[in-house]
């Protein structure tokens, strides 16, 4: 199993992922694609997100029983706390005055 969820993606990579997933809801992409096919659909995520962020998730033979990438301005990053891969949230930038996260990149310096 295969899950893409996409952000503020442009209209032609949400067509390129329609085209090998299913779109179930607005920006969320689910299927069952052999390993060589997930990657090349991550790598026209990639090439193709612009501004906009994505995650994608599969079942595979860890731990937790998935695995996931992100990619793009997001608050939550990947953190490997030993061999378990767990989710990170970075601190909402003061300028928006904790109403949630910035559209610029969080990793920025807003003071």
């Amino acid at each position: 199993m295969l899950v893409i969820v996409v952000e503020a993606a442009p209209p032609r990579l949400r067509g390129r992922l329609a085209v090998w997933l299913l779109e179930v809801a607005a920006g969320v992409y689910v299927g069952a694609p052999p390993a060589r096919v997930r990657e090349m659909i991550w790598a026209h995520v990639e090439a193709g997100i612009e501004n906009g962020s994505a995650v994608m998730a599969w079942k595979t033979n860890t731990e937790s029983g998935f695995d996931f990438v992100t990619l793009g301005p997001n608050r939550r990053v990947p953190v490997d706390f030993d061999g378990a891969k767990l989710v990170s949230f970075l601190p909402v930038p003061a300028s928006t005055g904790g109403k949630g996260a910035s559209s610029s990149s969080p990793a920025r310096d807003h003071s």
